[in-house]
C-alpha cells in the first residue's frame, strides 16, 4: 500500500476512535500525537479539532493540542496551522469562561513566544499572524490595557520590519491610545524616519521628553537609528537635545564630552556647518572652564585622547576656514585651539608650540578679516590681538629650532617668528608715533635665526607701501636683505637687483635736504656698481642693469640744468661706468662718452671745473 493509502487508512481509524466513547481519552490523544507527527499540522487539522471535541477538559485540552502542534516543529506550515486552530471560534469560545483564565494566559504566552521566535528569525509575516492570534486571548478590560498596548506595539514593529509603514502607524497609534509610553513614542519616531519625514521625527524626539517613563538612553537610540537611516539632520537634533539634559551629578548614558564629539563629527558630514561646529566648540570650551579639564574630558589616557581630539579638530577647522577665506570664523577657531592646546600642555609640554601657533594664526586671521571687510578693528579687538601676540612672544623662544632631515621644523618655526613679527607690525600701524617701535621690532627679528632674505624683502615691501609707510623700516629691511643675499655662496642676483631698485627709490624719497638725498642715492648706485663689477657677463639681470645705468645718467640732466657741475659729472660717469658693465648697452656707450667729453670741454672753456 502506498504511503498516501496508509495515511488515509490511519485517518479513518483515528476518526472511528474519536467517535467511540468507549475508547479512553488518553488513547485518543496518543493516537492523535502519532498522526500529527506523521502527517504534519496542516493534514492533521481536522483530527485536532475532533480531539478538542472528544476531550472533556475544554480549554485545557485546546491548550494541550496547540502545544502538541508547537512541539511538532517550527516550520511555517505548522505555525499557520496552529494560528488557524487558535483563531477558530470553537476554540476561542472555550477560553471565554472565567474558570479558564489560567489556560487563557497560557495560550496567549504560547502564541506570543512562538511569534517572538519567528520575529527573531526575521520571518515577520508568520510572527504577525501569531501575534495577532495571541490577542484573541487578552481580555478587553482595564486590567489588560498594558498587555493589549504591548501587543499593538509589537505588531507595529513587525509591520515596520516589513516596510508596511501605514499599517505600522495604525498599530502604534492604537498602542499609544491604550497606554502612552516612551517605547510607543520611540517606535513612532522610527516610522517617521522610514517615511523620510525628518521634521516629524525631530518633533517626535521633543515629545519623548514629556513621557512619564522617559530615559535619556532613548535619545542615544534615536541618534543610532537616524545615522542608520542616513538622516544626519535628525541625528544632530537628537544629540543637541541630549546635551541640554546634562547637569552636575545627573546620571547620563554617556559622557557629555562624547556627545559633543559625536555631534561635531556628524556636522562635518555636511558643508556650510562651520557656524554650528563653532557654536558647539564654544560650548565645549565653556564646559571645560566650568567643570575643569579632568572632570569634563576624563582622567588619564581617555581624557587626554578626548582633549587632543578637540584641539586637533579645532585647529583643522581654523586651517579650513583660512583656506576658504572665512577669516572671522578662522580667528575664533584658532583662539579656541590655543585654549585646548593650552589645557593639553599641562600633560605634554610639546603642545606649547601649538598654543603659540594658534595665537599667531588667530591674530593673523583677525587682521585679514579687517582687510577683506574693510572695517577697522575695534580698540578692544586690537588690544585683544596684542595680548595674544604678547602671550605667543613668551613661548616663541622656547620653540626648538632643531632641523629635521627635511628641514621642515626650521621652516615652520621661521614662519611662526615671521608671522608674529608681521602681525605685530600691522597692529602697531594703528597706534600713533609707532614708527620707532616698528623699527625696533624688525631689528629684533633680523637678529634671530628665523630671519632670511625673503622675509626681509617681504617686510621691506610692506613697510614701503600702504597708507602708513615707514621708510626707516623699509630701508633697514632692504639693506639687511641685500647684505644677507650677498653673504650667500650663490646669491640670487634677480632678488639683489630688485632690492637695489627699492633702495634707490627709498633714497630718492627720504625726507632730507637735496644734498643728503643725492648722496644717499649715489651711495646705492656705487654699491650696485661694486656688485656688478665682480660678476660674469650676463649674471646680473640685463633689464635691471639698464635701468640703473639710464637712471644714473638721467640724474645728471637735472644737475646740468641747475649748473651743479660736480654733481652732473659724477652721475654721468656713474651712468657710463654702469653701461660699460651691462650687456646690451653697447649702442649707448659711444653717445654717452661723446656727451661726457663735450660736457668736460664746455666746463674747461668756461672755467667751471668745480661747483
Amino acid at each position: 500500500m502506498s504511503w498516501a493509502g496508509r495515511v488515509a487508512e490511519a485517518e479513518r481509524e483515528l476518526r472511528e476512535m474519536m467517535s467511540n466513547k468507549r475508547v479512553p481519552e488518553t488513547a485518543c490523544v496518543s493516537a492523535a500525537e502519532a498522526f500529527l507527527a506523521a502527517t504534519g499540522a496542516e493534514a492533521a487539522k481536522e483530527i485536532m479539532m475532533m480531539l478538542l471535541g472528544r476531550c472533556r477538559e475544554g480549554a485545557g485540552a485546546a491548550l494541550r493540542v496547540l502545544r502538541m502542534v508547537a512541539e511538532s516543529g517550527s516550520c511555517a506550515v505548522k505555525a499557520r496551522a496552529a494560528a488557524e486552530l487558535a483563531s477558530d471560534d470553537r476554540v476561542v469560545a472555550l477560553f471565554v469562561v472565567c474558570m479558564a483564565a489560567k489556560e487563557r494566559n497560557a495560550m496567549h504566552a504560547l502564541l506570543w513566544n512562538w511569534g517572538a521566535e519567528y520575529f527573531r528569525s526575521k520571518e515577520y509575516e508568520i510572527s504577525v499572524e501569531l501575534f495577532e492570534k495571541s490577542m484573541l486571548y487578552v481580555p478587553r478590560d482595564e486590567e489588560n490595557r498594558a498587555r493589549r498596548s504591548n501587543c499593538f506595539r509589537v505588531l507595529s514593529l513587525c509591520h515596520l520590519a516589513l516596510v508596511q509603514l501605514d499599517r505600522a502607524q495604525e498599530f502604534i497609534d492604537q498602542a499609544e491610545k491604550l497606554e502612552p509610553s516612551i517605547k510607543c513614542s520611540f517606535l513612532k519616531f522610527k516610522i517617521q524616519l522610514q517615511k523620510k519625514d525628518e521634521e516629524a521625527a525631530i518633533n517626535q524626539i521633543q515629545s519623548m521628553l514629556s513621557c512619564i517613563d522617559f530615559n535619556p538612553e532613548f535619545l542615544t537610540l534615536c541618534t543610532h537609528e537616524a545615522i542608520a537611516c542616513q538622516s544626519f539632520l535628525v541625528a544632530v537634533a537628537s544629540l543637541s537635545i541630549l546635551l541640554n539634559l546634562y547637569s552636575p551629578g545627573k546620571q547620563m548614558p554617556m559622557m557629555e564630552v562624547t556627545v559633543f564629539r559625536n555631534l561635531i563629527t556628524l556636522l562635518h558630514r555636511d558643508s556650510e556647518t562651520e557656524q554650528e561646529i563653532l557654536k558647539h566648540t564654544r560650548r565645549v570650551r565653556a564646559r571645560m572652564n566650568e567643570l575643569g579639564t579632568e572632570s569634563f574630558f576624563g582622567k588619564g589616557a581617555v581624557g587626554a585622547r578626548e582633549l587632543n581630539w578637540f584641539a586637533g579638530n579645532t585647529w583643522n577647522m581654523g586651517l579650513k576656514m583660512g583656506k576658504d577665506k572665512k577669516y572671522e570664523i578662522c580667528a575664533e577657531f584658532f583662539e579656541l585651539a590655543a585654549e585646548f592646546y593650552g589645557a593639553c600642555s599641562d600633560q605634554n609640554e610639546g603642545k606649547q608650540a601649538m598654543v603659540c601657533k594658534s595665537l599667531i594664526l588667530s591674530t593673523g586671521a583677525m587682521i585679514n578679516a579687517e582687510e577683506e571687510q574693510k572695517v577697522l578693528m575695534t580698540d578692544s579687538d586690537v588690544k585683544k590681538a596684542m595680548e595674544m601676540l604678547h602671550r605667543a612672544e613668551k613661548i616663541l623662544p622656547a620653540i626648538p629650532l632643531s632641523v629635521s632631515d627635511t628641514g621642515d621644523q626650521l621652516v615652520e618655526t621661521s614662519s611662526m617668528f615671521f608671522l608674529h613679527t608681521f602681525n605685530t607690525y600691522k597692529l602697531l600701524n594703528r597706534l600713533e608715533d609707532s614708527r620707532n617701535q616698528q623699527l625696533q621690532l624688525i631689528k629684533r627679528f633680523a637678529s634671530t635665526n628665523a630671519c632670511n632674505p625673503n622675509l626681509l624683502l617681504h617686510i621691506g615691501l610692506f613697510a614701503s607701501q600702504g597708507p602708513k609707510p615707514n621708510p626707516e623700516v623699509s630701508e633697514f629691511a632692504f639693506s639687511k636683505c641685500l647684505s644677507s643675499l650677498l653673504e650667500s655662496p650663490a646669491p640670487n642676483y634677480k632678488m639683489v637687483s630688485m632690492v637695489l631698485r627699492r633702495l634707490v627709490g627709498i633714497a630718492s624719497l627720504c625726507a632730507m635736504d637735496d644734498g643728503r638725498r643725492d648722496e644717499a642715492a649715489y651711495t646705492v648706485y656705487r654699491q650696485a656698481y661694486q656688485i656688478i663689477v665682480g660678476l660674469k657677463e650676463g649674471e646680473y639681470p640685463a633689464e635691471e642693469g639698464k635701468w640703473l645705468a639710464m637712471t644714473a645718467w638721467n640724474k645728471s640732466g637735472t644737475a646740468v640744468r641747475l649748473r651743479q657741475v660736480t654733481t652732473a659729472r659724477k652721475w654721468m660717469k656713474m651712468g657710463l661706468d654702469l653701461a660699460k658693465r651691462i650687456q646690451g648697452m653697447e649702442r649707448y656707450i659711444g653717445g654717452m662718452e661723446e656727451c661726457l667729453a663735450n660736457f668736460e670741454k664746455v666746463c674747461s672753456g668756461n672755467g667751471c671745473g668745480a661747483e
